[in-house]
């Protein structure tokens, strides 16, 4: 082993698939990548080795089984445990604008 990659294995194909027809803008799409079994198994190895370093375990919507159910249960049980105990307990949320137009729209 080198440590070199051969180029027709660093190669991949990428493809925007619409989310809904006659989508136009690069929003509204969603991209794939087309590469061989090979690739996609050296970046499956380098996703699990580098995983820790780059993800922080507080980032629950990218962390696998810890999504934002999880963070929101998470929450409600120590307001409800703080409420139990009569403490005080401050909760602060961030709230963008498109975070708001997108939830507009979902509904």
């Amino acid at each position: 082993m080198t440590g070199q990659i051969r180029t027709d294995l660093s190669k991949s194909i990428f493809i925007a698939l619409p989310k809904k027809p006659g989508a136009t803008e690069n929003e509204l799409h969603r991209t794939i990548s087309l590469m061989s079994h090979i690739t996609k198994i050296l970046l499956k190895n380098i996703m699990l080795r580098i995983r820790n370093k780059i993800i922080a375990e507080e980032q629950c919507g990218f962390v696998e089984d810890k999504g934002t159910s999880n963070a929101i249960y998470i929450l409600r049980t120590l307001i409800e445990r703080a409420l139990e105990v009569q403490k005080d307990y401050i909760c602060v949320s961030l709230i963008t604008p498109k975070l708001l137009t997108e939830y507009a729209t979902m509904r």
